[in-house]
């Protein structure tokens, strides 16, 4: 745990991420068990309150803004271009120790204060200030956990722009390390503006000064501003670095020179660009002119373009390729078919009059995990599945994790895709009761949790037993083309015997 080799620290936020994800599942099956029926199953309003926040903190801060950034890309950027280390190696380990202090104190905040915090993951004012629960300790758990973001995301900038081998010019990057260049820019940019509205939130709790508490003459309305502006570019930190996971995988599955490369590279800084300018569209009801309705309306439809360009470039590659589905294609496919849907229901969303009909109903739970779970989660256990050889040097049972695919994504689209349509039909989000009504569409959604819980059982069992029991993965087991391939499974310290002089694109074939 004071080890600053890259490689180690990208494993120790594998495990802390898991056991969080495992944690935060475990709070989602709870809250789907208790709207297995209409009135009360298994816990009162308040409990539930609570158990949705802390299953929102945990998979937001915990998982998914973290995720596939801080442990993946942390193990593979400094291969991927070449390099012995990130630029700051100490810098690093800090993060993951900033990191861990954060969910450390999220832990605390349960058991100290007044209780667990009630308002929601978003900890939108005044509630967050009138609430007794213990909201400043978990909206500082959020503050040092943002710390880490910023870290991490000026680390990689850095480790790109100084330590790419020689011969590796930006067009011959892999497109992994391109999504989280964009990502880490917009970690550095967007992450001290929520930094500052909770470290606000706080004093607004301690001495009242009124900056959101509208008794105070505070204005609640600019808290949802402060805390969009950076939550919403968020959104593209968990979904670009998944988006360059896809971008590795296809073209190794298709055995092709990926379609695109440069319409994927630039598509992916378009994307971080656009995106941190949409903030406004979750704000359609909360009272804004007409005019910044349709401005932040247009800008919405307009980040759906480069998305678009991506998914295009990528059936592209299949096109005459020959396509080998491994577990790690299949959760790619999962990717863009569920992406795809979350991507179109966020042009529904886009459109102000369907925006006004559906706001904060369950058709946004929907979108949210179409998007969020059917899309990074997926293709963070896609590049699990690619990488973990690479990194472990053992080889999973390709058998079950098919079987744990099938289940997974069946249970998956079991649980949340009957959520589009009592969202559609009217239930609100964040309910803890419900009309008889929506009773057979709850039902068929908690049924589908069972399912997606007992996929993702049998594949963290299978990966974790490959690690003991698996067959020696050779250094390249997929046929892979960029530099994270030519070193042995598990690399050794500093990565490479001698830097690599890169001569061409890293997807580039010698039979196509």
């Amino acid at each position: 745990m004071l080890s600053t080799d890259h490689k180690r620290i990208g494993i120790l936020y594998l495990v802390s991420l898991f056991s969080f994800f495992l944690v935060g599942m475990s709070l989602g099956l709870t809250m789907r068990f208790e709207l297995v029926s209409p009135g009360r199953t298994i816990m009162s309003p308040q409990t539930y309150n609570s158990i949705f926040t802390l299953h929102g903190v945990i998979m937001i801060f915990l998982f998914i803004i973290p995720g596939i950034p801080a442990a993946l890309g942390n193990f593979f950027l400094p291969l991927q271009i070449g390099a012995k280390d990130v630029a700051f190696p100490r810098l690093n380990l800090l993060s993951w120790y900033l990191y861990m202090a954060g969910a450390l104190l999220a832990v605390l905040s349960l058991f100290t204060g007044g209780g667990p915090p009630d308002t929601g993951w978003t900890f939108y004012a005044p509630y967050s200030i009138e609430t007794g629960t213990n909201v400043p300790l978990a909206v500082f758990a959020a503050f040092v956990i943002g710390f880490s973001s910023i870290l991490t995301g000026l680390n990689f900038v850095t480790t790109m722009h100084r330590l790419r081998a020689p011969g590796m010019g930006w067009m011959r990057m892999p497109l992994f390390p391109w999504s989280l260049y964009a990502t880490g820019w917009v970690q550095i940019l967007a992450t001290p503006v929520i930094g500052i509205t909770l470290l606000l939130v706080i004093i607004e709790r301690f001495f009242g000064i009124g900056v959101f508490d509208p008794a105070k003459g505070g204005d609640p309305i600019l808290y949802q501003h402060l805390f969009w502006i950076y939550s919403h570019p968020a959104v593209y930190v968990m979904i670009l670095p998944a988006m360059g996971v896809v971008s590795e995988i296809i073209p190794t599955f298709a055995r092709r020179t990926i379609f695109g490369y440069k319409a994927i590279a630039f598509s992916s800084v378009a994307i971080a660009s656009v995106g941190s300018l949409v903030w406004a569209h979750h704000m359609f009801t909360s009272g804004m002119s007409d005019f910044a309705r349709v401005v932040f309306s247009l800008l919405t439809f307009i980040v759906a373009v480069p998305s678009g360009i991506k998914v295009f470039n990528w059936v592209a590659t299949f096109y005459k390729g020959s396509v080998k589905t491994e577990t790690p294609l299949l959760y790619i496919l999962a990717f863009i078919f569920l992406f795809s849907i979350g991507g179109f229901t966020g042009l529904m969303n886009s459109a102000l009059a369907l925006n006004l009909h559906i706001h904060d109903t369950y058709f946004i739970v929907a979108h949210f995990h179409y998007v969020m779970f059917g899309g990074t989660a997926f293709a963070f256990f896609g590049g699990l599945h690619y990488w973990l050889p690479k990194m472990s040097g053992k080889m999973y049972d390709e058998r079950k994790a098919k079987i744990a695919w099938l289940f997974v994504f069946t249970g998956f689209n079991l649980l949340y895709f009957p959520m589009f349509i009592i969202g559609y039909l009217g239930m609100p989000r964040r309910y803890y009761d419900y009309p008889p009504k929506f009773h057979g569409l709850n039902l068929t959604s908690t049924i589908g949790s069972w399912i997606l819980a007992i996929g993702l059982i049998l594949m963290f069992t299978n990966l974790i037993l490959s690690l003991s029991r698996g067959q020696k993965a050779g250094s390249n087991p997929w046929g892979g083309t960029t530099l994270e391939w030519h070193t042995p499974s598990p690399p050794p310290l500093e990565n490479f015997d001698e830097i690599p002089h890169v001569t061409g694109g890293p997807y580039k074939r010698t039979r196509e």
